[in-house]
């Protein structure tokens, strides 16, 4: 079936697959999932999805362990996520990469970003920042936290860093999203200064993501909706890293009857070895139902 999928693939995408080729580009591929549980419907439509974009392409397609949070990482998932993809057919290039081994790449990010002036110490709670004047119309809606600047001119005295923050000034992000088409956001306005490294040392998604994709040579980034918000975070840290801005394309997310998405936090099933092949049929039902 996976070659029926592949051909189907690349049938329905065949104009953008042929303007990549005609710049006689190599294409790279990933798909990076969090080693805190088994795989679940909606990590297997991405990681299907990714597959599929990059064999359609005739391109390499990597895989990447995200465990860089320590409390939530779960002994033995990563192995049985690889057992589960491997179970499916979805066969990868080169070897794993794992997040939790790439501090020193990370740090080294993090002093180029702070040798600019980018970055600042910074002692807020998350209950600060959400008592905070600016957050006040984005709690009531439910949006993202946007960060007031609080400790942009320095900490205060008596008070120790929390996190080290980047500066993000007014800068404005525009991106072409292959699936979502046009997006914009004014991440002053939106995000606010975010997050590069926490106070216990541990580093957040946003600068292990870019770093790594960069230093994996990704071309093409096919990931589920929910983290299109923080794009334009990450091609602005591509921006002043020197580092090339992937394409982009992010799907529709699986949800379950609520119209809530399923992840291992709503308790959504597990896919495992014994059942890969079933739940591949199902992700590959959503996936071309909705983009294929």
């Amino acid at each position: 079936m996976l070659e029926q999928w592949t051909a189907a693939w690349k049938a329905r995408h065949a104009a953008r697959i042929a303007a990549w080729h005609a710049g006689r580009r190599a294409y790279v591929g990933r798909f990076a999932p969090s080693p805190t549980g088994p795989l679940h419907a909606g990590s297997l439509v991405a990681a299907l999805a990714s597959w599929l974009d990059a064999r359609a392409h005739g391109g390499r397609w990597l895989v990447r362990m995200e465990d860089l949070d320590p409390p939530r990482t779960v002994p033995g998932a990563a192995d049985d996520i690889l057992a589960t993809l491997a179970a499916g057919g979805l066969a990868w290039d080169g070897e794993v990469m794992v997040q939790s081994t790439r501090g020193a790449a990370y740090q080294a990010a993090f002093d180029r970003l702070a040798s600019q002036g980018r970055v600042y110490a910074c002692a807020c709670t998350r209950k600060e920042i959400a008592d905070s004047v600016t957050n006040l119309r984005e709690r009531r809606f439910g949006r993202e936290l946007v960060y007031p600047g609080t400790c942009r001119g320095g900490v205060a005295p008596g008070r120790a860093p929390r996190a080290w923050r980047l500066r993000v000034g007014e800068a404005a992000i525009s991106f072409a999203d292959l699936l979502q088409g046009p997006q914009h956001q004014e991440l002053g306005r939106e995000v606010g200064d975010f997050v590069l490294k926490r106070a216990d040392g541990l580093w957040p998604y946003q600068l292990a993501v870019v770093v790594d994709d960069a230093e994996q040579g990704v071309t093409h980034v096919v990931r589920g909706a929910d983290l299109l918000d923080s794009t334009p975070r990450q091609i602005l840290l591509q921006g002043l890293l020197g580092y090339p801005t992937p394409e982009y394309a992010h799907l529709d997310v699986l949800t379950d009857d609520s119209g809530e998405k399923l992840s291992k936090q709503t308790g959504a099933a597990a896919v495992t070895a014994e059942n890969a092949g079933t739940a591949l049929a199902e992700a590959a039902r959503f996936l071309f139902s909705r983009h294929g």
